[in-house]
């Protein structure tokens, strides 16, 4: 089955992918709904931009929404998760004192902007050390509680880690944290699509996510979700007409980022067909897409454990799919636009696109494998091999 869905992505043949949960991959039929919009924005831009937009993206908003179980009034379209943890750091006021609380698993990106916000207002940022391996999620809540002071205004926190691949316990988390007068911001860049979302009673104050990595829509489409009494203060990172808008029916909210001036929104308005379309791959729909995934997932690390000699770092539970496997550390300094020199030699000598990472720092590594349906077990029984000789040099 695998072998047929393949097809169905424009993936470079004969490169083995496994590098799903970097920037995503599009299937053929979704990029090509989306060239049908462009085309229709630039036949008439102005009728297309100024006259039918808002309805446009009141739909695809809906449909979001459906599928990640919240108000539509709640979603605000961003570009990239990134983006959406950007809007609300930079829209809340901290003072001198503050801490905002994240843990080490936490991605570079959104910890760079945790670092500008707090030095900005003379904050301070306090990481909490998550065990890796980690034995439990209990190990993961016990870590960030014990860094919550009265002095805690927010904590930013993964869904799903994008170094170590773990899925946290988002949900008692947040409670926790709430209990103690905190508000939370979830970065769930890898969580719609891999795991179900319900965003209405999960009971974060903010939500960011993806939609092209493990939605498959187009890059360039994400979402925050703002809970309804946060709204008016968050505010877009361009502001632009809607802050002085009028229009009824419209909160602030919306008004201001439905509209940031001009860009192309056709990856915003292909999110319902990347639902609509990946949800028919699998029989069953997407909670048998995402239980096959994790599957995959799951076996693809037994074996990248073997070659590599080292045990699961976390328990299967806290696996979706996406894994991470310690590797015997490495000798060179890596960082972003700097890949391990194994990742290199298995790009070119194999033909496997995969991502090796300093974690925590170097000389550490680990080696992340993503799950897709285009993927099947002889990929990573591939990679397997490659690492078993690799490792030897």
């Amino acid at each position: 089955m695998s072998e047929d869905l393949a097809e169905l992505w424009p993936l470079e043949r004969g490169l083995v992918f496994l590098n799903h949960g970097s920037f995503g991959a599009c299937p053929t039929e979704v990029l090509r709904h989306q060239a049908t919009l462009r085309a229709e924005m630039e036949a008439e831009p102005v009728r297309f931009l100024s006259r039918e937009l808002d309805e446009r993206l009141d739909a695809a908003r809906a449909a979001l929404a459906a599928f990640v179980r919240a108000d539509p009034d709640d979603l605000a379209f961003v570009t990239n998760a990134t983006g959406g943890v950007n809007a609300v750091l930079r829209s809340r006021v901290f003072a001198a004192g503050d801490e905002l609380l994240t843990t080490d698993h936490a991605y570079n990106a959104c910890r760079n902007t945790l670092n500008f916000v707090a030095e900005r207002a003379g904050a301070r940022v306090v990481v909490a050390t998550v065990p890796f391996p980690v034995a439990s999620p209990d190990e993961v809540v016990d870590a960030v509680l014990a860094k919550v002071t009265p002095r805690t205004r927010l904590a930013l926190l993964d869904h799903v880690t994008s170094p170590t691949a773990l899925i946290l316990p988002i949900e008692r988390l947040i409670a926790e944290l709430a209990a103690r007068g905190v508000d939370v911001l979830v970065d769930g860049a890898h969580a719609p699509g891999m795991v179900p979302l319900n965003l209405a009673t999960l009971g974060a104050t903010y939500y960011s996510g993806n939609c092209h990595k493990w939605l498959c829509a187009p890059k360039g489409s994400a979402f925050l979700w703002t809970r309804r009494e946060q709204q008016r203060d968050v505010r877009p990172l361009t502001i632009s007409h809607g802050a002085n808008a009028v229009r009824p029916g419209r909160s602030r909210f919306r008004l201001e980022f439905d509209w940031t001036g001009t860009s192309d929104p056709t990856a915003w308005l292909t999110v319902p067909k990347a639902i609509e379309y990946l949800g028919t791959l699998v029989p069953g729909g997407w909670p048998a897409l995402m239980a096959r995934n994790r599957a995959l997932a799951l076996d693809a690390r037994r074996r990248l454990c073997a070659a590599a000699g080292t045990p699961p770092p976390c328990p299967d539970d806290m696996v979706g799919s996406l894994a991470s496997v310690r590797l015997p550390d490495g000798t060179a300094e890596v960082g972003w636009r700097r890949p391990d020199p194994l990742q290199q030699r298995l790009f070119e000598d194999w033909r496997i696109e995969v991502p090796v990472m300093s974690w925590p720092a170097a000389p550490r590594r680990l080696v992340r494998i993503s799950a897709q349906l285009y993927n099947r077990p002889e990929h990573y029984e591939r990679l397997a091999q490659a690492l078993g000789k690799e490792l030897t040099r």
